[in-house]
């Protein structure tokens, strides 16, 4: 008896107990790694290079071209990949990579088995446009150290303390937002 207790009293506790701390760790690396750039939009170029890529190695049946018409689809899937790599580890290029994305799963479309039949270059439009989107985390607490004494109604509007010259109209002006680049890009 008392030995059964002892057992449900340890189930007990290492249920409730937390994950181990190089667990945790390991989760706010990831988290941190995958918030420091254009991750989804990364994905995304990657599943649809995979998936304009793999068609043409596909059986007979399913393919529609075949034959050296197959080239431009797999080396259309390779640019993909390497472009949804680049947006992951290189941030600062994200802005050309969506860019060239969005062309080359376009031009999917029409040189490669309609794209990976719509799926690849749907995937590569989305992927192209979130990476050219994607914008370094403003870190909010920035705002408030640089802020300096700024009033309420300031700092609700977003705009500086500066006083109105000459009976003017109280307008604010807008203060723009820092951003933390990990690799020093510029806004």
């Amino acid at each position: 008896m008392l030995l059964s207790r002892r057992r449900s009293r340890s189930r007990a506790e290492s249920r409730s107990r937390s994950p181990s701390p190089s667990r945790s760790g390991a989760w706010q690396r990831w988290r941190r790694w995958r918030r420091s750039r254009p991750f989804w939009g990364g994905l995304l170029t990657l599943l649809s290079g995979a998936w304009i890529c793999a068609l043409p190695l596909a059986p007979l049946k399913i393919m529609l071209q075949q034959g050296v018409a197959g080239i431009p689809s797999v080396l259309m899937g390779a640019v993909l990949i390497v472009l949804g790599l680049t947006g992951w580890f290189a941030p600062p290029q994200r802005v050309l990579a969506g860019i060239l994305t969005t062309l080359i799963a376009t031009a999917a479309l029409v040189l490669s088995n309609l794209g990976g039949f719509l799926i690849g270059t749907l995937l590569g439009i989305f992927g192209g446009g979130l990476m050219f989107a994607w914008q370094p985390y403003a870190d909010r607490r920035a705002g408030n150290r640089s802020g300096g004494n700024r009033t309420a109604e300031n700092r609700t509007a977003g705009g500086s303390a500066s006083p109105p010259a000459d009976g003017e109209p109280r307008t604010p002006t807008p203060t723009p937002t820092p951003h933390h680049d990990p690799q020093g890009a510029q806004p």
